[in-house]
């Protein structure tokens, strides 16, 4: 798709807009995080018929009965992480790849997993277009996590989960943070985990946040056969 120079300027002020209303000033400081999200067209990662809310405040839908997240919650989580440039990602919901764009942003690797496979046809597709060579999508169960390439030093979970599984636990390396928002079907709130060592880890819990449930083995069981 063809952009103008009329029209790239007014998205990447729509961005700028956004970070400064939106981001900025409910507290997320990490300039990596700043910088990652004025760099990321979500316009890109929408709808078509959503471009013109892309940079508005609030969850999108997107196919599969699934959403984008507000930017607001995708700065905010990513901050969470303490990402660094020699970071392995390990995402649990690609969705439209939004979230894998920012995060990719600032990381060295990131796999992502999601259980939809036209949903992560989708996003690996629009990934690879625009240039995020360091992204590896697989398809299937993100409550198993991807053991193939652990540990990762970042893990974080787009879906609403009843606690964190077990098999991401095991996945996070020493010194990792694991980031997910853990509750009920209705309301989550966002708990971090850091890994201390081989056995000992920390929780702290966060703000009320609200995301489609966690489908899989150690998640919510799927009622709808989606």
């Amino acid at each position: 798709m063809m952009f103008s120079e009329e029209d790239i300027r007014a998205q990447q002020q729509a961005r700028d807009a956004m970070i400064a209303k939106h981001i900025v000033p409910r507290g997320v400081q990490d300039p990596r995080v700043i910088d990652a999200m004025r760099r990321t067209p979500r316009h890109l990662f929408v709808p078509a018929e959503k471009k013109d809310d892309a940079y508005l405040d609030h969850p999108l839908p997107i196919s599969c009965k699934q959403t984008i997240s507000q930017p607001y919650i995708v700065a905010a989580m990513t901050e969470m992480l303490h990402l660094t440039p020699e970071a392995h990602v390990l995402e649990i919901g690609t969705g439209s790849g939004y979230q894998t764009a920012v995060l990719a942003t600032i990381a060295k690797q990131v796999t992502s997993v999601e259980r939809h496979a036209d949903l992560a046809e989708t996003a690996r597709q629009r990934l690879d277009g625009l240039g995020y060579g360091n992204v590896h999508i697989v398809i299937g169960d993100g409550t198993c996590g991807y053991a193939a390439a652990a540990p990762y030093e970042a893990i974080l979970v787009t879906a609403a989960t009843p606690d964190i599984p077990e098999p991401l636990q095991t996945q996070l390396a020493v010194g990792g943070r694991l980031v997910a928002p853990v509750g009920s079907k209705d309301v989550q709130h966002l708990v971090t985990l850091v890994r201390e060592d081989s056995a000992t880890f920390t929780r702290h819990v966060g703000f009320a946040c609200r995301f489609v449930p966690l489908i899989g083995e150690q998640g919510w069981r799927d009622e709808r056969g989606d």
